[in-house]
């Protein structure tokens, strides 16, 4: 019998901090580790869908507000219902805008926090590590997916204003915690887009560091900031393709051997 599948939710209310790019390149290197990886695009923006080489999103028949839709009408789903499957090893499920109207639909439903954990229970069996790219907010999305996770990584970029955002995020796991998923965990936080050369940085990270000592875990990697990294989404594969050699890839592939010490 197969363990249930690992459900990593990576979240930050905050735009553009690497979320995207770190389901991505954490899905398909624990995919070359051997996992079964699906990525599940929990933004309406589409971007995870995006970065893995669909680069209209919003003409996509089946997406995750498909599912869900038909989650919600108790309809049933055929095996494997919306999922595509990547080049590099990963399953995806995708999103587009029409999640945006979905989010409208679950704040007027019963139970409209757990739709997304319904969904997933019936697909876990199938994978070893399912990772939950959600989108830039606190939103009922966004709840949706704390519900299903077992565990959340966090990517903050080193700027002060990101520290204090965190501290609004992780209220919130406590609460979704207290409230709705006792077992969720913060797997840790996750430092990207970090650019080394300044004391600034280094400042900052060592402030985080400092602050949630013994209380969280903070990755011993760290994700540097790189043109490399941002161009892999225009070309829809991973960096371990995009860039084999560089600081970034080597840094997702210590990343992942994180994650997977972590089991």
């Amino acid at each position: 019998m197969n363990q249930k599948a690992r459900i990593i939710a990576l979240c930050n209310q905050k735009g553009g901090v690497g979320k995207s790019t770190t389901a991505v390149n954490l899905g398909i290197g624990l995919a070359r580790q051997g996992k079964r990886v699906l990525l599940v695009d929990v933004d309406a923006q589409g971007s995870l869908t995006a970065s893995l080489g669909y680069q209209q999103p919003d003409q996509m028949e089946t997406t995750l507000a498909t599912v869900l839709n038909r989650v919600i009408l108790e309809e049933p789903l055929p095996k494997g219902y919306g999922i595509i499957h990547h080049d590099e090893g990963v399953d995806l499920l995708p999103a587009n805008i029409e999640l945006s109207g979905l989010e409208v639909t679950l704040v007027t439903m019963m139970s409209r926090e757990t739709v997304l954990r319904q969904y997933l229970k019936t697909i876990q069996d199938d994978y070893d590590v399912i990772l939950l790219d959600c989108c830039p907010s606190l939103g009922m999305l966004t709840i949706n997916a704390l519900a299903a996770a077992t565990e959340t990584v966090i990517p903050v970029m080193p700027h002060f204003l990101s520290l204090k955002g965190l501290e609004q995020l992780l209220r919130t796991i406590a609460k979704v915690k207290r409230q709705i998923n006792p077992d969720l965990a913060v797997a840790g936080i996750l430092i990207t887009m970090a650019d080394m050369r300044t004391n600034y940085t280094k400042d900052i990270i060592e402030l985080l560091r400092t602050n949630y000592s013994g209380k969280l875990k903070v990755f011993d990697s760290i994700i540097p900031m790189s043109v490399r990294a941002a161009e892999t989404s225009a070309e829809g594969q991973s960096i371990y393709l995009h860039d084999p050699a560089g600081k970034v890839s080597a840094a997702y592939a210590a990343l992942t051997r994180e994650v997977c010490y972590a089991e």
